[in-house]
C-alpha cells in the first residue's frame, strides 16, 4: 500500500531565515515563483516570523505588498506563515483587538494556512489567533514547541494536541525549532499523535544536529501526512534537510510526494546564484552550514548557539562560549523548563551570558526574565520554585490569568499615533508589531523629505 506524504516547502521564510537572516528580497522570489507553484508542494512557507521584521528593517519592502504579490504568483500550493500566537511576530504579548486584526489581514492579503504556537506552550495564548484564523475563513495549524527535559514526556505532548483540537485547530504540527527530535522519538510522538486526535499532521524540524532525514523517514513510517524541507541552495545545517533529496529518499521507499524534481531542478537552478551572492557578500556566513551535535546536548538552536558566540565575540569573551552553553540548561531548569524557541530562547540565553560574565547567578536580571517570572507570558511550563521567584522579582505579585486579559485594546491608540503616515489598516498594525521600523519606512514611503537630516546652515559674515 502506498502512503502520500505532502512537503511545505521553506526557502522563502524558514529557509533564508535560518541561513541569510532573512535578508532575501521580494525581487529575489518572483522570477521562480510559477515553477515553484508547478512543483507539487502542499504549500510555501513565505510570510510571519522574521521576514516582516527583515522587510521594513533591512529591505525597504512593505511586506503586506510582498504578501501580495506572491499570492498573484500562486494558484495551486497553499501559501503558509508563522505567527506567534499572542505576540504575533514581534516579543511581546498584543491586545486581543491587534491579534485579532492581524490574523483577518493576513488571511484578506493571500495567506491560506496560519501556523500559529506560544513559546511556553500555553494553548491560552493561542485562542484569539484560532478564533479569528476560523472566522477570516482561514485553515488553522496549531504547533507544540517540541522540546526536552524530564518533564516534557511524549505524554505531555499528545495532551497538548488534544488541548488544541479542542481549540478548533484544523492541523496539528510538531515544531521542533532546535533539531532535537530524534527518530525513536519522533516516531513514537507521531504515532500517539495520530491514535489520539483525527487531525492532519505536519512535522517541522531542522538539519542543526545531523538527524533531521533520519527523524523524517521515521515520523513519515509513522504516519505524518506532510513534512517541512527547503531546496537544496539554502538547506542543510541550521535550515531543513534538501527538499529534493528526501524526495527521492522517500519515494524510494514507496512514498507518494507528488513531487516533480525536474520542477524541484529549475528552483534549486535559480536559487544557487541567489545563495552565492549572499555568500560572497558575506551575510551567508559558513558556520550555519556546520552540523552541530552540541544542540543535542544542550537542547540550544543551533542559531542561538552562534547568536551567543558572536556577542561572546563582540565583547572580547570568547573563550567563555563553553561556560555559558553549559549554563544555559541550569537557567532552563531555574526558569521551569520553557522551550528554547523566540522570544524564550533570546531571554534565556541573555540570563545564562549574564550569569558567567557577572560570576554572580542573577545578580544582572534583564525586565523580560522578570515579567516572564511574573507570568506576563504565560504560565511555564513547570512551576518556577519559590525561591527563585523570590531572587529575581521579590514580593511582586505573579499573574495566574491569561496575559492579554490584562491589557485594554490597543487598535486605536496605534492608530492615531501613525495616522500621519498610515494609509490603511496594514500599515497600523505593521506599526503596532515594529513601531519604529514601521514608521520610518511608512515614512519614507509618505514624505521624500522624511530621511533628510535637519541641516544647520552657518552663515558666514567674514567679507
Amino acid at each position: 500500500m502506498t502512503k502520500t506524504i505532502r512537503f511545505m516547502e521553506t526557502v522563502l521564510r524558514d529557509g533564508q531565515q535560518s541561513q541569510i537572516a532573512t535578508r532575501m528580497p521580494t525581487a529575489d522570489m518572483l522570477p521562480i515563483l510559477k515553477t515553484m507553484d508547478e512543483a507539487g508542494y502542499h504549500a510555501l512557507e513565505m510570510w510571519g516570523g522574521a521576514t516582516f521584521d527583515a522587510c521594513l528593517r533591512f529591505l525597504n519592502e512593505d511586506p503586506w505588498e510582498r504578501l501580495r504579490l506572491i499570492r498573484s504568483e500562486i494558484k495551486q500550493a497553499k501559501l503558509q506563515m508563522l505567527l506567534r500566537g499572542q505576540n504575533l511576530l514581534g516579543y511581546k504579548n498584543y491586545a486581543d483587538d491587534v491579534v485579532r486584526e492581524f490574523v483577518i489581514k493576513s488571511i484578506e492579503n493571500g495567506i491560506d494556512v496560519v501556523r500559529v504556537f506560544d513559546a511556553l506552550n500555553d494553548t491560552r495564548n493561542l485562542r484569539t489567533s484560532v478564533e479569528a484564523c476560523k472566522e477570516a475563513g482561514g485553515h488553522c495549524q496549531t504547533a507544540i514547541c517540541y522540546t526536552t527535559s524530564d518533564f516534557h514526556t511524549v505524554d505531555y505532548f499528545v495532551n497538548l494536541t488534544k488541548e488544541m483540537a479542542a481549540l478548533g485547530a484544523d492541523s496539528l504540527c510538531i515544531k521542533d525549532m532546535a533539531g532535537v527530535l530524534t527518530p525513536a522519538t519522533g516516531f513514537e510522538l507521531v504515532s500517539r499523535i495520530k491514535d489520539a486526535v483525527d487531525l492532519p499532521l505536519q512535522v517541522h524540524t531542522h538539519a542543526t544536529a545531523g538527524i533531521s532525514e533520519m527523524t523524517y523517514l521515521k515520523c513519515a513510517e509513522a504516519g505524518a501526512d506532510i513534512i517541512d524541507t527547503c531546496i537544496s541552495s539554502f538547506s542543510g545545517g541550521t535550515s531543513q534537510p534538501a527538499t529534493e533529496s528526501v524526495a527521492i529518499a522517500l519515494e524510494g521507499l514507496g512514498f507518494t510526494t507528488g513531487l516533480r524534481q525536474d520542477r524541484l531542478e529549475k528552483i534549486a537552478d535559480h536559487f544557487d546564484p541567489v545563495r552565492d551572492r549572499f555568500r560572497k557578500a558575506g551575510t551567508l556566513n559558513p558556520k550555519v552550514k556546520d552540523t552541530e551535535p552540541k544542540s543535542l546536548v544542550y537542547q540550544v538552536p543551533g542559531g542561538m548557539l552562534s547568536n551567543l558566540l558572536s556577542q561572546l565575540t563582540e565583547q572580547g569573551n570568547a573563550d567563555k562560549y563553553d561556560q555559558v552553553l553549559k549554563e544555559v540548561p541550569k537557567v532552563r531548569a531555574d526558569l521551569g523548563y520553557p522551550p528554547l524557541v523566540t522570544p524564550l530562547s533570546q531571554m534565556v540565553g541573555t540570563q545564562a551570558l549574564m550569569n558567567v560574565l557577572s560570576g554572580e547567578e542573577y545578580k544582572l536580571v534583564p525586565k523580560e526574565i522578570k515579567d516572564y517570572v511574573k507570568g506576563l507570558y504565560g504560565k511555564p511550563p513547570v512551576a518556577i520554585a519559590p525561591e527563585m521567584v523570590q531572587k529575581i522579582i521579590g514580593d511582586e505579585p505573579v499573574q495566574t490569568v491569561r496575559p492579554a486579559d490584562l491589557l485594554p485594546p490597543e487598535m486605536p491608540g496605534f492608530a492615531e499615533e501613525i495616522k500621519q503616515y498610515a494609509r490603511s489598516t496594514e500599515d497600523v498594525l505593521s506599526y503596532a508589531v515594529f513601531p519604529q521600523q514601521a514608521k520610518d519606512f511608512l515614512g519614507r514611503r509618505e514624505d521624500p523629505f522624511y530621511d533628510v537630516p535637519v541641516q544647520n546652515v552657518s552663515v558666514s559674515l567674514d567679507i
